[in-house]
């Protein structure tokens, strides 16, 4: 009785332990069940650039008279110099402004009714062709449009931001104007501005065109 008692409890322990292992095997093959699926596309590259602003005078000479001055002005007197304003950037401008300040200060710029004024007038086609001798004058065969209304130096120079050029064809990039600036001492002119000097700066200042999507 003692050894077939001792036989069923050997076996039945080894019934256990093959259940163990089986149940093992089972846990290891449910890991490798979750598939991972990926795919990637073709490499794509675009280059992004930008323009470029750039508002700028021709060449001294006949396209630029505006560093020659003027002396022994009588009041009504006027002096005229031609000059070429170009867009070379990539980009148009939404708006040009001119801008002016005095380097050497006196009466002519300060006093709004004996001081000198400016005009600037921009001629079409082929545009404006000077007397090449001086004092300087200029025809034009086109249409000759103002730009810039006569106004007193005094009021220019103290207007903030510049004052605005209407008007012009070079506000297109890669276009430019014939123009022609026209200063005045008025001929009622008081003796107080007699003898005096001033020294005049004149810029332009383009501004790009409105953003927009590209």
């Amino acid at each position: 009785m003692g050894k077939r008692a001792k036989a069923r409890t050997s076996t039945r322990a080894k019934v256990l332990a093959t259940v163990a292992v089986i149940g093992g095997t089972a846990g290891i093959a449910g890991l490798g069940t979750f598939g991972t699926f990926t795919s990637t596309t073709a490499a794509q590259s675009s280059t992004h650039s930008t323009g470029t602003v750039v508002l700028d005078y021709g060449a001294g000479g006949t396209t630029n008279r505006l560093t020659t001055g003027a002396s022994l002005l009588a009041a009504g007197d006027t002096q005229q110099r031609g000059f070429t304003l170009r867009n070379s950037g990539s980009l148009d401008y939404a708006s040009v402004k001119a801008n002016l300040s005095a380097s050497t200060s006196s009466l002519l710029d300060t006093d709004a009714t004996n001081g000198l004024s400016l005009k600037i007038e921009k001629c079409s086609g082929v545009g404006w062709v000077e007397s090449l001798v001086t004092p300087y004058t200029y025809t034009c065969a086109g249409t000759v449009t103002t730009v810039l209304a006569d106004t007193p130096v005094a009021t220019l120079i103290a207007a903030s931001g510049g004052s605005a050029v209407t008007g012009l064809a070079s506000t297109t990039s890669g276009s430019s104007d014939s123009l022609r600036a026209t200063w005045t001492l008025p001929s009622g002119a008081a003796n107080s501005v007699q003898g005096l000097s001033s020294t005049l700066v004149l810029d332009f200042t383009a501004t790009q065109r409105a953003a927009t999507s590209k």
